[in-house]
């Protein structure tokens, strides 16, 4: 019976899960930190570029997300207000240590063998896409942090601009113009390290959408 109840407990949508663990329901608080703790981390991971930080990071959103649970309106997304509190956690440890110094990305795939923007990376990539991949991740370390952060939330994890003026506490208006910033920004480094011409730069920065 156990077993039933809960997979009848992680085929319920977000909204009625967060319902239930607002009132003390503790496997559906539990279901809420399985769903989402990946997603959080790799964010975190996305914009500091060192592993123990966004642990710290991510454990301490956790905390602040389920002491806040009781505040949250089941229909509101719970993605985009989790990431929010991510980021306002790194914001804080970058006033801390005064410095915004962001390990290089290439390290990171030297040491782990795998890229923080993508669990899954998909084997048509070829060797000139990884190439510029990490060539990408290079140039995001970089960028100051605005262009940083709303690059990763737009491009790599696909948020809507709404959603991303939602997480960064800023009008929708300036999340556009910002993000265009951001791109030509990337753009004009990535020319520089790789070529103007090269075959496949064309869409690695992305695109206004």
């Amino acid at each position: 019976m156990a077993a039933a109840a809960r997979i009848d407990l992680e085929s319920l949508p977000d909204s009625e899960v967060v319902l239930l663990a607002q009132r003390g329901d503790l496997e559906a608080r539990e279901l809420l930190a399985v769903r989402y703790r990946t997603p959080a981390f790799r964010l975190a991971m996305q914009l500091l570029g060192r592993p123990e930080e966004a642990k710290d990071v991510v454990q301490d959103a956790m905390l602040r997300f389920f002491a806040s649970l009781d505040r949250f309106q089941p229909e509101r997304p719970v993605l985009p207000w989790l990431f929010r509190i991510v980021h306002n956690r790194v914001r804080d440890l970058h006033r801390r240590r005064r410095r915004h110094r962001v390990e290089s990305l290439d390290s990171y795939l030297e040491k782990t063998g795998r890229e923080p923007t993508s669990p899954r990376p998909g084997p048509e990539l070829n060797t000139q896409r990884r190439q510029l991949q990490q060539q990408i991740w290079q140039t995001l370390g970089s960028l100051s942090a605005h262009h940083r952060e709303i690059l990763i939330l737009r491009d790599y994890q696909d948020l809507t601009y709404a959603e991303i003026a939602s997480v960064l506490g800023i009008p929708k208006g300036t999340v556009m113009s910002r993000l265009h910033a951001a791109r030509r920004s990337l753009r004009g480094c990535l020319e520089k390290a790789v070529g103007q011409n090269d075959p496949v730069l064309g869409n690695a920065s992305g695109s206004d959408r």
